[in-house]
């Protein structure tokens, strides 16, 4: 019976550790600016997606950090302008110079479209390469390793632990509580937070504006998952198609959900006066951003560098 009462004590106190666990919250300051952001943690665990059929596959994650919010301006323009940026970082690796970092060529007009820039709204109209050449600088700025998130990742730490296409607490009712969406948004975003979190303390996840993420988009993701189910990330090899999340404001509510999947197209970039098209821009995506994945278990430096040479494709 003692033995008994120490098992339950035991588990009571892993249990408090674990709730005290998700959720947790992390907050960076980028070096050499003013720019902060948070990241939640998110618990190892799995996935559970269906296929058109009906069958069920459960996919198995590790544990990683995600950004609370979407990637802003404010973090974005330290990364954009030299101006903004100088020599310091917390890299142990590499010796970090400003004046060495391949930064985002100008824009060619206004790609928000007249939505603005400050007030902490979100960072938007990058490529999915230019939003993981942002990756790569923060990498070399903080000394911590970040990328986007894979398909997988994303759609696990929208959900935050429930089992349908909403996050747990989420109701088409009560939907505008937690997004914005073509219903409530006039038709433009808005500053990150300003929507409840979801119950793994993460805002916009739904609607504001659509998020990359990592993979490269397949047709069959069920099928392709049911080979790899553990981490799965499908690497590109090609500009187009990846894979965009989560709706934006300019989408109607049943589109603002953790399981549409949107592949992007070339299309994004039908405005860009270029040839060849910028690899830093889409001339008509200023209803796409993205977030920041940090795995819990960090890569080492030759690791970081194979990935974003597989992992950026022009």
């Amino acid at each position: 019976m003692k033995n008994y009462f120490l098992f339950l004590a035991y588990l009571g106190l892993f249990q408090a550790l674990q709730a005290q666990t998700v959720g947790e919250i992390s907050k960076v300051t980028i070096p050499g600016g003013k720019a902060e952001f948070s990241l939640s943690y998110i618990p190892a665990g799995q996935l559970s997606i269906q296929s058109s059929e009906g069958k069920s596959l459960d996919i198995k994650l590790d544990a990683f950090w995600m950004g609370t919010r979407e990637v802003t301006y404010d973090e974005f323009i330290q990364f954009q302008f030299r101006r903004n940026d100088n020599n310091s970082s917390n890299w142990k690796d590499g010796k970090y110079s400003a004046d060495a970092i391949t930064r985002p060529t100008p824009q060619y007009m206004d790609y928000t479209w007249g939505m603005g820039t400050i007030g902490g709204v979100p960072a938007v109209a990058m490529t999915q390469q230019g939003a993981l050449r942002y990756c790569q600088w923060l990498y070399q700025k903080t000394g911590q390793f970040y990328r986007l998130p894979t398909e997988a990742e994303w759609e696990y730490a929208c959900r935050a632990g429930a089992k349908g296409p909403l996050p747990e607490g989420v109701t088409p009712d009560n939907l505008g509580d937690y997004a914005w969406h073509y219903d409530n948004s006039t038709e433009k975003y808005h500053p990150t937070g300003q929507k409840k979190a979801n119950a793994w303390g993460l805002f916009d996840m739904l609607g504001n504006v659509a998020e990359w993420t990592a993979d490269a988009y397949v047709d069959d993701y069920f099928g392709e998952s049911s080979k790899n189910p553990v981490n799965p990330w499908y690497k590109p090899n090609a500009k187009y198609p990846h894979t965009i999340r989560g709706g934006s404001f300019d989408d109607n509510p049943e589109d603002c959900s953790c399981s549409k999947r949107v592949k992007s197209l070339a299309s994004l970039q039908k405005r860009d006066p270029q040839i060849p098209r910028s690899r830093w821009w889409n001339t008509d995506s200023s209803w796409l951003g993205f977030r920041l994945v940090r795995p819990v278990k960090q890569p080492t430096a030759a690791e970081v560098e194979a990935y974003f040479k597989e992992a950026i494709v022009d």
